[in-house]
């Protein structure tokens, strides 16, 4: 591991940008579903975290659906010119809110057009197809039809560039064989470490490795030894678990999503945690 700060970027796909970023899912309704029950509210904290100098936002049309992809265009358009929009394919929601695959070509090929058309964009600057096995864990099998599909409509300029969610490291593979991969978005967090060896191979190769569920999604992390170390470093045990992430590894990038103002300045503040060597090791330890 190594320490890591605030100024921390890193390259992904072709632009630079700072290695905590901020994920939209929380801003549409319960469950992803439908509207939030405050809309100014989601407006703002985009606005906040653009402010604080977030330039990486991670989102999805399916989340809402189209919610989250319209208050972002809401807040945020015409975009800052250093703005990184990372969006995902893949799922669809039906009526009972249930989350359902949509990989076929035809799927895809609408859920690009309905990103484009809700971010207010010409282009899509990365495009993952998430695969949707398990919800929070990869299964094997082929991605080579509709990571396909993704080239053909990147070749054809609606995406700039392709990432991949809720993979193994076989598929990785598979997929760089097709087109360039510039992220990998998976379950990995201080407490869920099934993906080290990919984050290091991924870091060889210096493409972004990008967890979701940092701080263990609609269940957070709970750690006895977790919250020691936190009361110890004047932290609160989320803090700790963002900043333990900023170390593991350069090609980090860190998403964790809020609708409240306040908890995103308690995610940022993680960032200017610098985490000793002995408490590092104790939290490797967790896992």
């Amino acid at each position: 591991m190594t320490n890591r700060n605030i100024l921390n970027t890193f390259l992904l796909g072709d632009r630079v940008v700072n290695r905590m970023g901020y994920g939209a899912m929380q801003l549409a309704g319960p469950g992803v579903f439908g509207p939030p029950k405050d809309r100014e509210a989601a407006v703002a904290v985009l606005r906040a975290a653009v402010k604080a100098g977030i330039n990486h936002i991670d989102t999805s049309d399916f989340y809402g659906p189209h919610v989250t992809n319209q208050i972002i265009r809401e807040a945020l358009y015409p975009y800052p010119d250093d703005l990184v929009i990372v969006t995902k394919v893949g799922a669809k929601r039906g009526a009972d809110a249930s989350w359902q695959p949509a990989q076929s070509k035809s799927d895809l090929t609408k859920a690009v057009h309905d990103n484009l058309r809700n971010l207010g964009l010409d282009q899509l600057y990365v495009v993952n197809l998430r695969l949707m096995g398990d919800p929070h864990a990869p299964q094997e099998g082929s991605l080579e039809e509709p990571f396909s599909a993704l080239a053909e409509l990147r070749e054809q300029g609606l995406i700039r560039h392709l990432g991949l969610s809720n993979v193994t490291a076989r598929q990785v593979t598979e997929a760089q064989a097709i087109a360039p991969v510039v992220c990998v978005q998976n379950h990995y967090n201080l407490v869920h470490r099934s993906d080290d060896a990919l984050i290091d191979v991924l870091s060889a190769q210096n493409i972004a490795y990008v967890p979701f569920f940092p701080i263990g999604g609609f269940n957070p992390i709970q750690s006895g030894a977790l919250s020691e170390i936190a009361a110890e470093v004047d932290r609160s045990p989320m803090q700790v678990a963002l900043a333990w992430l900023l170390a593991r590894s350069a090609n980090v990038l860190l998403i964790p999503g809020t609708s409240s103002t306040v908890h995103l300045s308690e995610n940022l503040a993680a960032s200017t945690l610098d985490l000793p060597d002995d408490v590092r090791v104790r939290l490797d330890a967790i896992a």
